[in-house]
């Protein structure tokens, strides 16, 4: 015979065994995809992004800072030996070194706005300073939006 109380406990064991049971059937759904490395860029590329400004700390005292700029962009691979910088997708931020004040008056026009600029050098970023992923040498503007 049963317990005056049977269905009761029955029920409460059913529920506890479902609530023990879901977190695992959740946790056995497979992983989302690592992201995949962004397209290569070659010299002669564009590359488009917005264009951000950077201060340089560290600066001797007294000496005008070199105009430093940042294109934030979707994740691109560098040539060879380059590769990925040591990064799963490769870099998001260039930082664009500029070679003269008028190139550095060139960018200053485009902070905060969508640029492209055509890449003939670039490189990983290997100095302990630099607060890109990659370094963009030589580049001029193409177009902007």
């Amino acid at each position: 015979m049963t317990k005056p109380r049977f269905g009761k406990r029955l029920g409460f064991a059913a529920i506890m065994a479902v609530a023990i049971a879901a977190p695992s059937a959740r946790a056995q759904q497979p992983e989302p995809a690592p992201p995949k490395a962004g397209k290569l860029i070659n010299a002669g590329d564009v590359l488009s992004g917005e264009l951000n400004a950077m201060k340089i700390r560290g600066a001797k005292r007294g000496s005008k800072g070199a105009a430093t700029y940042q294109l934030t962009s979707e994740p691109r691979r560098l040539p060879p030996p380059n590769g990925l910088c040591n990064l799963e997708t490769g870099p998001e931020t260039f930082q664009l070194i500029t070679s003269s004040d008028a190139q550095a008056a060139q960018l200053k026009g485009f902070i905060g706005k969508e640029i492209s600029v055509k890449v003939d050098e670039v490189a990983c970023a290997e100095d302990a300073g630099q607060m890109s992923e990659a370094v963009v040498t030589k580049w001029s503007i193409v177009t902007s939006h």
